[in-house]
Formats: C-alpha cells, sequence, structure tokens
C-alpha cells in the first residue's frame, strides 16, 4: 500500500476518534476545574494545550493530555493557601522540573512507586473527589477539608432536598445526569458504544433543566477566551522562592510525572503498536505544563480515561490527540454560549462517578487478596490523603513501602530439623544477606563437626554474595572436619524463576 493509501486510512480512524475523545473530555476540563476551584475556562485551556501542544510532542502519540482528576485536591490546596494568582507559577516550575528531569533521562525513576502507594493515591483521590462534589451536587459549595466534606455530607443531602426548591430541582439535575451516565454505561447497545456516558448525561440534564427553566448554576465560560487567561506577574514569580510555593512545584511534578508514565505503561499494554519513549513523553508534558503555566491554567498529565477511548474508538497515530484539542480550541473560540447551557451539579455529578472509579473497590479487593502487606499500605495511604493531604499521604505509602522492602531483605527464618543420627536439614525463608550473616553463620556452626547439613533454599526470595561466599568457605572446612554441606538450588530457581532477582545463583549444583 502506498504511503498515501495509509494516511488516508489512519487519518479517518483518527478523525473519528478524536471526536469522541472531545466528547469525553469536554465535560471532564470544565468538570476538574470546577472541582479544583478555578474558573472552567483554565481547565479548557489545559485541554486544548494537552491535546495540540503535547500531541505534537509526545513519547505515546495515543495517549491523551489534559488537566486530570488525581491533581485536583492538589490545585484546590494550592489556590485556597496562594490564591489563584500563583497557580500559574506553581505549574510553570512544575513543568520545567518535568523537562529537567526528562532532559537528564531521569523518567523510569518516576516509575518506581509501589503499586500500593498507587492504588491508595487514587482512591484517595476518588473518595476527595466523590465527597466534594456531592455538595456541588446539591448547588452548595464544599467544605474547606476532604474529612469534613465526608463528615458533612448527611447534612448535604438533607439541605438539598428539603424544602422542595431550586436548589433540590439543581440536585435533582445531578441525580439526573448521573443516573444516565450509570445507565448508559451498563445497558448502551453495542452499535451506539462509541458515544460516551459522560456527553449523554450532560446534554439529557442540559435539555432536562432549559425545558423546565431551571433557576440553578451554570458553567460560566468567557466570551473571549484570551481573557480568562491567568497570566502571572513578574511579582507572582519572585514568590517561588517561599519554601511553600517550591514545595507545592515540586510536588505538583512527581505527582502528574507519576500518573503520566503509569498512564503511558498502561497504553502499552492495550495496544502493542507503539511504545513509548518514557524521557519524551515527559519532556513532551513538562513543555505542556510550563505553557499552562504561562497562560495560568491547570496542570495536565496523561490520562487514562481519554487514553483509554481514544485506543477504543479507533485512533491509529497522535493525529487524534492533536484533533482533540483543536475541536476544543473551536468550540470556546466559537460557541461558548453552548457551553454555559450546561448546570454546575451535572458536571458533578460525572465527577463523582469518576471519584467511584478511582476508588476502585476491586483492585482494592485484589491487593487484599495477594498480599495484607501492600494492602495495608495501601489504606494507610488513602486514609492519610483523606485526613491531612495528598502530598503526605503519597510520602506516608512511600517511607511504608521502604520500610517493607528493607524489611523484606533483611528478615530470615531459620529452622533447624534432626533428620537422623549425624544428619540435620536447615529450612531457610526470608533474604539471606550480609545483615542476617551473623545469625546463619553462627547457627549452622553450632551444629556439629562432622554432622551431614542439607540447606533447604527453596523458601528464599533472595541471596547476596556475601552469604554464598561465607556458605563456599564453610563447606571446604566443614569437610576438611569430616561432616558434609549440601546446597540445593534448584529449588531457589524454581520458586523463583522469572523474578528480578540476583542471577548468578541457581547453576543446579550443590557447593
Amino acid at each position: 500500500m502506498s504511503e498515501q493509501g495509509k494516511a488516508g486510512g489512519t487519518f479517518f480512524h483518527d478523525l473519528m476518534a478524536s471526536i469522541v475523545v472531545f466528547c469525553v473530555a469536554l465535560p471532564l476540563c470544565m468538570g476538574i476545574a470546577i472541582a479544583s476551584g478555578v474558573p472552567p475556562a483554565l481547565g479548557l485551556i489545559t485541554g486544548i494545550i494537552g491535546g495540540i501542544v503535547v500531541g505534537v510532542l509526545a513519547g505515546q502519540p495515543l495517549q491523551v493530555g489534559g488537566p486530570a482528576a488525581g491533581l485536583t485536591v492538589l490545585i484546590w490546596d494550592i489556590v485556597q493557601r496562594h490564591g489563584l494568582e500563583m497557580l500559574g507559577v506553581v505549574v510553570l516550575a512544575a513543568g520545567v522540573i518535568q523537562a529537567a528531569a526528562a532532559l537528564l533521562r531521569l523518567a523510569p525513576w518516576f516509575r518506581a512507586v509501589s503499586p500500593a502507594v498507587i492504588q491508595g493515591m487514587l482512591s484517595g483521590i476518588g473518595v476527595l473527589i466523590f465527597a466534594s462534589q456531592f455538595h456541588v451536587l446539591m448547588n452548595n459549595e464544599p467544605q474547606g477539608s476532604g474529612i469534613m466534606n465526608l463528615i458533612s455530607i448527611p447534612e448535604a443531602i438533607h439541605a438539598g432536598i428539603t424544602p422542595i426548591d431550586a436548589t433540590a430541582l439543581a440536585a435533582m439535575m445531578g441525580v439526573v445526569t448521573l443516573l444516565t451516565l450509570i445507565g448508559w454505561n451498563e445497558f448502551r447497545p453495542k452499535w451506539l458504544r462509541a458515544i460516551p456516558g459522560p456527553l449523554v448525561g450532560v446534554i439529557v440534564a442540559s435539555i432536562t433543566a432549559a425545558i423546565v427553566g431551571l433557576d440553578t448554576h451554570y458553567v460560566e465560560v468567557p466570551k473571549n477566551l484570551i481573557h480568562s487567561m491567568n497570566i502571572p506577574t513578574l511579582d507572582d514569580f519572585a514568590r517561588l522562592t517561599e519554601p511553600l510555593v517550591f514545595g507545592d512545584a515540586v510536588a505538583i511534578a512527581l505527582v502528574a510525572s507519576a500518573e503520566t508514565l503509569l498512564c503511558s505503561a498502561a497504553v502499552d499494554r492495550m495496544q502493542n503498536r507503539i511504545r513509548t519513549n518514557y524521557n519524551q513523553e515527559l519532556l513532551a508534558q513538562g513543555v505542556g505544563n510550563t505553557l499552562a503555566g504561562v497562560l495560568g491554567a491547570l496542570p495536565m498529565t496523561g490520562v487514562i480515561v481519554r487514553s483509554s477511548v481514544n485506543i477504543e474508538a479507533g485512533g491509529r497515530t497522535r493525529l487524534s490527540p492533536i484533533l482533540h484539542g483543536v475541536w476544543l480550541l473551536g468550540l470556546v473560540v466559537a460557541l461558548p454560549q453552548v457551553l454555559e447551557l450546561i448546570p454546575r451539579s451535572a458536571l458533578a455529578a460525572i465527577l463523582i462517578y469518576t471519584g467511584y472509579r478511582l476508588f476502585n473497590l476491586s483492585a482494592l479487593r485484589r491487593l487484599w487478596r495477594l498480599d495484607r502487606v501492600e494492602f495495608s499500605i495501601c489504606i494507610v495511604t488513602l486514609s492519610v490523603i483523606v485526613f491531612t493531604d495528598l502530598l503526605t499521604g503519597i510520602i506516608t505509602g512511600v517511607l511504608l513501602s521502604f520500610i517493607k522492602l528493607v524489611r523484606t531483605l533483611s528478615h530470615l527464618e531459620i529452622e533447624v530439623t534432626p533428620a537422623g543420627e549425624r544428619r540435620y536439614d536447615v529450612d531457610l525463608h526470608g533474604a539471606a544477606t550480609f545483615v542476617r550473616l551473623p545469625e546463619l553463620a553462627e547457627t549452622i556452626e553450632r551444629l556439629p563437626n562432622d554432622a551431614e547439613i542439607h540447606l533447604h533454599v527453596g523458601g528464599l526470595v533472595h541471596v547476596d554474595r556475601a552469604c554464598i561466599e561465607w556458605l563456599q568457605n564453610h563447606e571446604s572446612s566443614h569437610i576438611s572436619r569430616g561432616g558434609k554441606l549440601v546446597v540445593d538450588w534448584n529449588e531457589f530457581t524454581r520458586r523463583n524463576v522469572g523474578k528480578p532477582l540476583w542471577a548468578t545463583v541457581g547453576r543446579g549444583e550443590t557447593l
């Protein structure tokens, strides 16, 4: 097939996919902005940059970038503490940090985060989004903290439905959106699968609100996108020297990078045609966030929801994410009045559903079945995020994962069992490292000089060079005293096949 034929074939697929992604991204860009405490236009600007600019530079062409629910909590806190005028400064600094990390080829390190911490982070963010947007659904403003939002949900429900007035009707629009979204995702015909649930929910709510003439909060979009830009001043940039401001920039860079690169890994698993260049992807996100910071918009990441929709809708090249940004720009410039027909409670309903999906109860159950310690780390991370803040929760989870790693690499169980007149079986479980070598040596040296010692290593997950060399030396000295030391490394190899452990062990021979 000629190059023109190939281009024509992929263009149609990319065009159709870009329209579907645009339909998903439109309500999410505005909803995430509102949930972050900033004007909806700033979310749309980020979506446009994430599509057009990042789409051109991306290291994973099928990944779609834009404002992400995972940063909502951080942005809300930054705006409350520093003011909206500092948002651009923090986002720009985060983008520069990301770009510098990419140029230093540090992208793989951002992926070195325990799955338990990632799941705890996503679940915690899901709980916070769910709790805060419940208040918006009821036509009210969120409380000052995540735990207060959770505690006050019953009060918000009572205040929202009694008496039956405009507030109650607005809440009903949110409920209608939520039910439409759930029903569409669960029961839509296969031939309508390409039409996204969020778009259907927003359309149903907007038409219903227009028919009944609902007096509620609607989305506010400026007639001129340039006037809505939150461009920081030189005085604002001077505040980057403040530790709290710079710390917020580092936090956004870390969370956005981890979320982007994990999303890229997921996109690689969803299709096998295009592999991710992680450093290039991180550089693209850094450039995108730098530009978003210059315009005072929300930060961006690679977003798994939009990326998976792009792949499922048939996206083939980077043209699909780029075109979705073009459609966002065209709608905001040409038809901003259409967006003003959307009730805010409808966007809140979409985010409530998004928060529920982020919580992902099935993933928590799976983690419980696989590893109780990892599950505990996940729950602690989730709880600290809800009770304090996102960065503290992530740091707590990373520290707990490090403690678990240290314990795993230093924990060794030694069990000695007499198996005959002169034979002893020594079973090892855990990690045989230099940290526990003194205990291992002392245990074996206490056995009789002429004993036949069989060392069972099938329960080990790691053996380091120090233990190997000691066993080799002890074998010689033990034989000279009339004894015998047998180690069957095949046990270790069979148990740990395919695991990223030290590869020099497991030759299937006795020492």
